[in-house]
């Protein structure tokens, strides 16, 4: 029999000790296992095609030194920070462009919208933060390069998630977000008049929507997909109303076929007399069950490619998915030579950490050969940055950065805005 403090151990203890080790890994492999196969919300079976979850992991450590001078009572001398590196989420080869800062914008920005008419870009309401949110409209001057004029909000229109479209004069906000957390969804849809500054409304929607893809195609505003009014199952219907000048022609929004996918945070554009709706997720967050004030909880969210271009009005035809995963890239792109140049946006949640990944690069779609390339790299990777293109530049603005060349989580919502000489042979 062992001595009190020998320091030995019985064979009964070393077992059960042993018996824990063994327990403590059968946990964590299935905990791994379990990670790696799920790639959707319940009742939502990705396509066939879906094949952007990683099959390995390379596990490295990094030691960083503090700065020289530290506060007072800080005893940490080295701080020691962890990294999953993966190529499936690392960023993509990209050439190097270089970026110019321009003039910041009045107030940072989440969840925002833009339209471009000109050489003035229209930035509207998005999040300050979490529990703020912004109820007027920005103006961006190419031609001089600085902001100026303020155009309030009605007091009933959603301040983010709004799907919005212009004609060149009218700009058509609609649906979205009434309110900051995760409050719910408004059906009212309004009309700016950039001309006169005056808002007029349209008819509502037969039902609420967060981000759903907007667009105006052969005279008529078709709004399609988004997130339901729990905010987080995806919609996949598709309605449409008759416009002209600002006003509609009909009194009620027209059911059409139904979008094959969908879901919020995707881009919508008319290119060549064809619609086309790009990229998305399915799921988003919802308001915590009983909270007063609809606080955020997260839910699962599946990040996708897709691309699909309504042919003939009739029917839907997939088109080549875009290089990576990507969302919240409503109102992040431009048409340049007959290409759609996408900017940012966010990829599938890093497995293991379970963090959002930002991404950072350009992306092109080539209409006339319907490829798509990876033309550049961003100062940084953001979620929800707002494009626009003037006179061989390619600008953008606002949105939700990453914390630093290494960690691609989100971190800092910003107001900056760059742009890059862009020229596309």
């Amino acid at each position: 029999m062992a001595r009190p403090g020998s320091g030995k151990q019985t064979p009964r203890k070393c077992v059960f000790l042993l018996s824990c080790v063994v327990f403590l890994a059968i946990v964590l492999l299935a905990d791994f296992f379990w990670v790696s196969s799920s790639s959707s919300p319940s009742g939502i079976s990705p396509p066939s095609s879906f094949s952007y979850w990683p099959t390995s992991f390379d596990l490295s450590l990094s030691l960083s030194t503090p700065k020289a001078k530290q506060p007072k009572g800080d005893s940490k001398d080295v701080k020691l920070s962890v990294r999953y590196l993966n190529a499936t989420f690392a960023d993509l080869p990209a050439p190097q462009i270089e970026w110019e800062e321009m003039p910041e914008a009045p107030v940072p920005r989440l969840d925002g919208a833009a339209v471009q008419i000109n050489d003035l870009f229209y930035i509207f309401a998005g999040y300050g933060t979490i529990d703020y949110v912004h109820s007027h409209v920005d103006i961006y001057n190419f031609t001089n390069n600085t902001w100026g004029g303020r155009i309030e909000m009605p007091r009933e229109m959603a301040n983010s998630h709004l799907g919005m479209a212009t004609d060149g004069r009218y700009i058509y906000a609609v649906t979205g977000q009434y309110g900051p957390q995760c409050r719910g969804p408004t059906n009212r849809n309004f009309v700016l008049d950039t001309e006169t500054k005056e808002w007029s409304e349209l008819p509502p929607l037969p039902v609420p929507r967060y981000a759903p893809a907007t667009q105006l195609w052969r005279g008529r505003l078709h709004v399609m997909g988004g997130s339901k009014e729990d905010r987080h199952e995806p919609g996949l219907d598709h309605w449409s109303i008759a416009v002209k000048d600002g006003k509609a022609l009909e009194k009620e929004w027209t059911t059409e076929i139904p979008i094959p996918r969908g879901g919020p945070h995707r881009a919508c554009v008319v290119a060549n007399d064809q619609l086309l709706v790009i990229g998305g997720q399915e799921g988003d967050f919802m308001a915590k069950p009983g909270s007063p004030i609809y606080k955020c909880s997260r839910r699962h969210e599946v990040q996708y490619g897709d691309v699909y271009m309504l042919a003939d009005g009739n029917k839907w035809k997939q088109l080549p998915p875009m290089p990576l995963p990507n969302s919240h890239i409503e109102f992040a792109w431009v048409i340049v030579n007959n290409s759609i140049i996408v900017v940012g946006g966010t990829t599938m949640k890093h497995p293991i950490t379970k963090k959002m990944i930002l991404l950072g690069e350009v992306f092109r779609f080539n209409l006339d050969s319907l490829k798509w390339s990876v033309i550049g790299r961003m100062p940084y990777r953001i979620k929800t940055t707002l494009a626009a293109f003037w006179n061989g530049w390619l600008y953008f603005t606002s949105g939700q950065r990453d914390r630093g060349p290494n960690d691609p989580s989100p971190r800092k919502v910003v107001g900056s805005m760059y742009r890059t000489k862009l020229s596309l042979t």
